[in-house]
């Protein structure tokens, strides 16, 4: 990778960052097994600094069974009350159950989310590709055909 373009790829990670780490809640986006979209409202934690994100769900629902099924999914971030743009990452969803994992994440909220820890579960979102729209860094979605930048991230077998 040439230098102007290793920087674009770094001024991108750091415009998506920032748009991901303004936000508590992002949009899961699975494919169910009619390959219908199926999307959920999340609180993520704050992307790793591959932008790994992790995200903790109760093992028995539906999207759980889809990425069993299905595991490429997207997370969606926006800040729409200030207009500033929105990050898709796309990726490879990884269930992990482990307790080590999960105790080294433990938010309050679980005690009450999930009083049986048998049923707690984290998706471990291996990102693959980055869309981003952040006017204030200048990343911004083409004049004509309104595509919005985009960059490819090594996949794990890559790095």
């Amino acid at each position: 990778m040439n230098e102007s373009i290793d920087a674009r790829h770094e001024a991108a990670i750091a415009a998506a960052r920032e748009i991901m780490g303004l936000q508590k809640y992002c949009a899961l986006i699975t494919v169910d097994a009619a390959g219908q979209p199926q999307i959920r409202t999340m609180n993520p934690f704050p992307p790793e600094e591959d932008l790994t994100v992790w995200i903790a769900t109760n093992s028995r629902c539906r999207k759980v069974q889809e990425i069993r099924d299905h595991s490429q999914v997207s997370l969606y971030y926006a800040d729409h009350s200030n207009a500033s743009g929105y990050v898709v990452l796309t990726g490879q969803a990884v269930l992990v159950d482990e307790m080590d994992e999960k105790l080294k994440r433990k938010r309050d909220y679980w005690d009450q989310s999930f009083p049986d820890w048998n049923y707690l579960i984290l998706i471990k979102v291996v990102p693959e590709k980055l869309e981003v729209l952040n006017y204030e860094r200048g990343f911004l979605n083409a004049d004509v055909t309104w595509e919005i930048p985009m960059i490819e991230l090594k996949k794990p077998e890559e790095a």
